[in-house]
């Protein structure tokens, strides 16, 4: 493993973890500048297609639906490290179902129930845009039903 400081291969593993998907992250230390960093190791799996509404098909890009949580929670109070749990969860349920193709509107019902228990801003940000609300009236509307289940 390339050291991201100094760009040496001379590293070493200090710790080793699983997380719950199945994920291997490990703590590892430069023997040359001796600085630590953390990578994580996922398996290597076939993605499956994601049936877009207009019919298309493409493969699942963790890096959309990550650019789509980073734009969601830009200056909300969620840690990177929240976010990236939420990305593995989505992740996770997608491959669970263990089908070869799944709809696009399946993984966004799961970001947006993940936003939905984290941050009611950034659920509100993200579902303007996933679940298509043109004007403030749905805006609204989509706020005071968030609002009636939080009593």
């Amino acid at each position: 493993m390339k050291c991201p400081f100094c760009h040496s291969l001379s590293t070493r593993v200090v710790d080793t973890r699983r997380d719950p998907q199945g994920n291997m992250r490990r703590r590892r230390e430069c023997k040359d500048c001796e600085k630590r960093f953390s990578t994580v190791e996922r398996p290597i799996l076939t993605n499956p297609l994601v049936v877009k509404r207009d019919g298309r098909r493409e493969e699942f890009d963790r890096d959309k639906i990550l650019s789509g949580l980073h734009i969601a929670c830009a200056r909300r109070p969620i840690s990177a490290e929240k976010i990236e749990h939420i990305l593995d969860r989505v992740e996770y349920s997608i491959r669970q179902t263990g089908r070869a193709e799944v709809a696009s509107r399946t993984i966004g019902d799961i970001v947006i129930e993940e936003l939905r228990q984290i941050d009611e801003v950034a659920y509100i940000r993200y579902a303007i845009v996933y679940l298509g609300l043109s004007d403030l009236e749905a805006i609204r509307k989509e706020i005071d039903a968030l609002r009636a289940q939080r009593r």
